[in-house]
């Protein structure tokens, strides 16, 4: 079967084309790959909230109950998590005294978690996609000098709810542990 010169090239364009298109998916699933492996080391990490707490919570507009974050080495409750569209509120329990200074909450869940998603809403800032007033904001309440409850502002991303919780709950849990 001969084919003219016309159709060989298309049939070349075409190649050339579903090339490109299996290139592209290959980095798009090398992508997702890297960001499950992270969430994974993440939640290895953290202590974990079941994930039937976080799907019911998620379809409704402002959740009524709160998300528990437990201590991983024993499971006690260290403080509940609050989500409504606007905010994350992070209220530590009655008894659980803790100074913002203790390891590794500022270096950790603020500069490196809550920092990185700022930094990333700075670019979007800048290049116009979100307006300065979305940028992602953690406010401290204290009772004294230790910790009441924190509040992340415009987390604006579904996902991002889940890596607050379970790194703050990570991060609250490792506390007790430095300050015992």
């Amino acid at each position: 079967m001969e084919f003219s010169e016309e159709q060989v090239r298309d049939i070349l364009e075409l190649k050339d084309r579903i090339t490109q298109q299996i290139e592209k998916h290959k980095e798009e699933i090398e992508s997702l790959e890297k960001n499950l492996t992270v969430l994974n080391v993440i939640l290895k990490q953290s202590s974990f909230t079941k994930a039937s707490l976080l799907e019911a919570s998620t379809t409704s507009s402002k959740f009524e109950s709160p998300i528990p974050l437990t201590k991983t080495s024993d499971g006690s409750v260290i403080a509940n998590a609050y989500v409504t569209p606007e905010q994350v509120s992070i209220i530590l329990e009655e008894g659980v005294g803790l100074q913002p200074e203790t390891p590794p909450f500022k270096s950790f869940f603020v500069e490196r978690i809550i920092g990185e998603m700022k930094k990333k809403d700075n670019a979007e800032a800048e290049n116009g996609k979100i307006q300065r007033e979305s940028i992602i904001d953690c406010i401290i309440n204290k009772n004294g000098s230790k910790i009441r409850e924190i509040i992340i502002k415009n987390y604006r991303q579904k996902e991002r709810i889940n890596e607050i919780i379970n790194t703050a709950a990570w991060s609250l849990s490792k506390m007790i542990d430095n300050s015992s």
